[in-house]
């Protein structure tokens, strides 16, 4: 959006509300730039009607109807003070109607991101500084040249293949080279950009404008974020490296929906060959001051902690890199697609198309002919193929089916958002959570709560200052401030819930899609045991301070004020619905499932759609539930299965 004058200023005052500087070395965040950091993140959003909706929030920001709806009668924002501004926010947060506070944390959030990942006037933010954070460390002079020659057009173009494949990522790459190794034609179409070694190392903010998908930025009701991978290699380029296979349990709850294959070798094979391909290992996993916390905790409370296996090589320094490889791997250690199966794929001569953003399937007498794509320039792309597998993730997957006419009930229902938060503790110790190890550790303490196989479990990940923000409340600008300062010293265990229950995604008149999920109470009440299990954990770690996402402001110091008791009774209070306790959705999944029945199911055991024969789904859509782990060698599994048997039709 191209913002007025008014907008720009309304925006400015917001943020200078949230983060004011103090004066002394931490400046004003309209000092910082801030607001342009918003308005180039914003700018990407797809969906024209939030942006609109933004656009008249902004307008209406400095009226005297908003001074009403804040509480401080007729009253324009711009004529109060400092600490009435922060009131009329925190009375946004705290308000009892979740479309409030869904504005409130928008706002929070937009604001706390844009500040901590600004570099500013002189190219070192001066928070970084107070805090010992790196500046960004630029291109590693050292990496070799992009070893995929990807493919970009600027004009109209129509191409001819066997299969195209839709969507880069675990599951697009994997299926890409299965497809192709076979002696198929293979096209993939990627709606992002390709980047490798050398493209790495410009910071928080290249990042997130680079590699991560514009939008949607989350669900409708605001209950939680969105994180998804949007480049060449999708989310494998951007993860965490974990690689856990699918639980047996898993395995057999997924067989007994009607894919009975997972329950048996056929797929059982497949993963054993995705980690192998991955070269997935344990020996890379050496404890961080990070992961230290959780394991230390985990053990004077006699809980289990394994080592997690990771997708990496030698080449991996498990340390000061390794916390900057979620924006990317300057070292080539991480084995991600654009690393294996997508070099695999091309090797065997499928063809990768980048900037090309695939909007419709035509569909003619039940078959699919074609793939219309655009370029972010506006040039159209067909493609022309035998069949079609959608690999576009688990948001942009169910909503690309729905543009392209099929009807199916189970296209878009069914999705799981394996909801994360995190309680963070503070110690007197520097941890410096955004070095060490991605993630090496890993707790199941509380992974069956139910006796069904959902719960939670504890893993940490490398914080940035701009991630951070988007797991912690905000009590007003001293109080966030002086949380800031402590961040060096700040850890944050993560709890990754196995929802059993689930959400939609759907597509408004532009076809963009719209995510909508409101935690339910079953899930709700897991989420609570595995955030005073995190609080347990830190504080048998040691942590002088533990403070939980919650708005409400919930923490205590263990032996000095306050107790794990009533931080327990504080976070039931403070509650779990939208813009009540920050929420992040990492592993987006299940929205096109497989199952035996079109009544049960987006596509059948082939992962074939119900409505048209030759389009098949193959990436995390296609989970019948949540895994309850870390879904990378699971999408990649069902990805190889899934187009083995395509294959095995063609040929």
């Amino acid at each position: 959006m191209e913002p007025t004058a008014g907008q720009r200023a309304a925006l400015g005052l917001i943020c200078d509300t949230f983060l004011p500087g103090d004066g002394l070395t931490l400046p004003a965040a309209t000092e910082l730039g801030a607001v342009d950091t918003i308005f180039r993140i914003l700018g990407r959003n797809p969906r024209e009607a939030e942006q609109k909706q933004l656009a008249t929030l902004l307008g209406l920001w400095d009226s005297r109807l908003t001074g009403l709806l804040t509480g401080h009668g007729l009253r324009r924002f711009s004529t109060l003070t400092q600490e009435q501004r922060e009131a009329a926010l925190l009375r946004l947060g705290d308000s009892r109607l979740a479309p409030v506070r869904a504005v409130f944390q928008a706002l929070k959030g937009a604001s706390l991101l844009a500040y901590n990942v600004t570099p500013g006037p002189t190219g070192t933010n001066p928070l970084w500084k107070e805090i010992g954070y790196p500046a960004p460390a630029g291109p590693l002079q050292t990496a070799p040249q992009p070893a995929l020659a990807p493919l970009r057009f600027t004009e109209t173009t129509t191409l001819t293949c066997d299969v195209v494949v839709i969507g880069s990522g675990a599951g697009g790459g994997a299926a890409a080279a299965v497809l192709a190794a076979a002696g198929l034609d293979v096209i993939v179409l990627e709606r992002g950009n390709y980047y490798d070694d050398r493209d790495f190392g410009g910071g928080e903010l290249d990042a997130l404008t680079g590699l991560y998908a514009p939008g949607p930025a989350g669900s409708a009701e605001g209950q939680i974020t969105l994180v998804a991978g949007s480049c060449l290699g999708g989310g494998t380029v951007v993860n965490w490296s974990t690689s856990l296979p699918t639980p047996d349990s898993v395995r057999q709850e997924w067989a007994e929906l009607g894919a009975k294959q997972f329950a048996e070798d056929e797929f059982g094979d497949a993963l054993a060959v995705v980690q192998q391909r991955l070269g997935v290992n344990s020996n890379h996993s050496p404890l961080s001051a990070r992961d230290g916390v959780l394991e230390r905790g985990a053990q004077a409370l006699g809980w289990e902690i394994d080592t997690l296996p990771r997708n990496v090589t030698d080449a991996c320094d498990a340390g000061i890199e390794c916390g900057r490889c979620g924006y990317g791997c300057r070292l080539g250690a991480k084995q991600s697609v654009t690393k294996t199966w997508l070099a695999d794929a091309a090797a065997a001569g499928a063809r990768l198309v980048i900037d090309a953003d695939a909007r419709r399937i035509d569909v003619k007498n039940g078959r699919a002919e074609t793939v219309s794509a655009h370029t972010a320039g506006g040039a159209e792309i067909t493609v022309r193929a035998r069949a079609v597998v959608v690999a576009a993730g688990a948001i942009q997957t169910p909503a690309l089916l729905k543009r392209s006419g099929l009807r199916n009930k189970n296209i878009g229902r069914h999705l799981r958002l394996h909801p994360a938060a995190a309680v963070f503790g503070v110690f007197d110790e520097e941890i410096r959570p955004w070095e060490g190890g991605l993630q090496t550790r890993i707790s199941r303490h509380h992974a069956d709560l139910d006796g069904k196989g959902y719960g939670v479990i504890y893993e940490t990940g490398p914080i940035h200052p701009g991630l951070g923000t988007g797991f912690m409340n905000w009590r007003g600008a001293a109080d966030h401030r002086n949380t800031m300062l402590d961040f060096a010293r700040s850890d944050a265990i993560g709890i990754i819930t196995r929802d059993r229950d689930s959400g939609t995604v759907s597509v408004d008149g532009d076809g963009e899609p719209i995510v909508k999920y409101r935690l339910s109470d079953y899930d709700a009440a897991h989420l609570h045991t595995g955030i005073t299990g995190a609080a347990s954990i830190l504080e048998a770690a040691g942590a002088r301070r533990i403070f939980s996402g919650h708005q409400a402001g919930v923490s205590y110091e263990p032996g000095v004020r306050g107790s794990h008791a009533e931080f327990d009774a504080a976070c039931k209070r403070a509650g779990y619905g939208p813009g009540q306790c920050a929420m992040g959705a990492l592993h987006i999944m299940g929205s096109a499932r497989m199952g035996g029945s079109p009544e049960l199911s987006a596509t059948n055991p082939d992962g074939v759609t119900w409505d048209i024969a030759n389009i098949v789904v193959a990436d995390g859509s296609s989970f019948p539930t949540a895994p309850g782990v870390n879904p990378m060698v699971s999408i990649e599994a069902i990805a190889y299965m899934n187009a083995t048997r395509l294959a095995a039709q063609l040929i």
